[in-house]
């Protein structure tokens, strides 16, 4: 009786969770299928916008030769003329400067919060950096007119013997630089805290100074980390257009120096953006100029993903 009690209830327990079980192992396959699905989703999407944009840039491109219109200087929608090389000459000018002022200083402050700052001191900075990167592209832009604009026309051009207005390429890498600097810094900060304590531990225990831990151990460490957070900061910036559009000066001229006017890539759409897109080749230019954004900020963080992957690898086997 005893036993034949004790199997009852063994094999009623049974019942019981095999329901629960296949219920859960149910949810499971379903998030799996939804979560691809999503996944599948974003890459369909994307391959849709370059196919729309492809298909509607195919007038251009059928008038004229992609070499003429990659490396023409003559832009002159009225006549039929479209040639992109001053903007995206504008483009690399301001993406390389940008990067070059505000990608130092994104490393060192990363460093600076990761490593040496503590307490409230962390806290307090690490707030800012957040709020500077939370703080719209416009915002920027307005107080750029007010403050950066007259300092370089009234007192960093003449100081190097330049006359200028204060619009230009210069006036946009500087604002662009501060826009940026705070996402790499978040980004940086984020690689340099996921690493394992075991690396500072033994660096400082072989005798190292906490200065030789860092840059011999831990920025090696997460080199992959910060590698691809300032290779999506050049993504941002090559894309930027508030900022751009408001402080470049809006001349589709190949700049003599870094004081000249300009243009962009994305300030040539907006800045043409209006009457001129009820012309049908007209509209098809500013439609492969978006292309062309998308592919190249596309490659930017393609490249990112995977200069990141082989520098992870190779920390790896050393």
């Amino acid at each position: 009786m005893g036993e034949h009690s004790g199997g009852s209830g063994s094999g009623a327990g049974d019942d019981g969770r095999s329901p629960r079980i296949g219920r859960r192992l149910l949810v499971e396959r379903l998030s799996s299928y939804w979560l691809r699905g999503a996944g599948y989703f974003a890459v369909g999407l994307f391959a849709a916008i370059v196919v729309a944009l492809l298909y509607q840039s195919l007038p251009l491109l059928a008038e004229y030769p992609l070499s003429e219109v990659l490396l023409s200087s003559n832009w002159d929608p009225a006549q039929n003329q479209f040639g992109f090389f001053p903007a995206i000459v504008g483009t690399v000018y301001v993406t390389i400067l940008s990067m070059a002022m505000g990608a130092p200083i994104a490393v060192l402050a990363a460093v600076y919060i990761a490593e040496y700052a503590e307490g409230r001191t962390r806290t307090l900075v690490s707030s800012f950096i957040d709020v500077l990167a939370a703080i719209p592209s416009v915002i920027f832009g307005l107080v750029a007119l007010v403050v950066v604009v007259p300092f370089v026309g009234n007192y960093l051009a003449p100081a190097v013997g330049a006359d200028a207005t204060g619009l230009g390429i210069l006036t946009v890498s500087l604002v662009m630089a501060i826009v940026v600097t705070p996402f790499m810094i978040s980004l940086s900060v984020e690689s340099l805290e996921a690493l394992p304590d075991e690396l500072r531990e033994s660096s400082l225990g072989v005798g190292a100074t906490e200065w030789e831990t860092i840059r011999s151990v831990l920025l090696r460490a997460a080199g992959p980390g910060i590698f691809s957070a300032v290779l999506l900061g050049f993504g941002r910036v090559f894309g930027a257009t508030i900022v751009p559009a408001m402080l470049i000066g809006g001349q589709t001229q190949l700049p003599d120096s870094v004081f000249s006017t300009g243009q962009t890539l994305p300030t040539l759409i907006v800045n043409d953006f209006g009457e001129l897109m009820s012309l049908p080749l007209t509209q098809s230019a500013l439609i492969f100029v978006g292309l062309l954004l998308v592919v190249v900020v596309w490659l930017f963080n393609f490249a990112a993903m995977l200069v990141r992957r082989r520098l992870q690898r190779r920390w790896q086997y050393q």
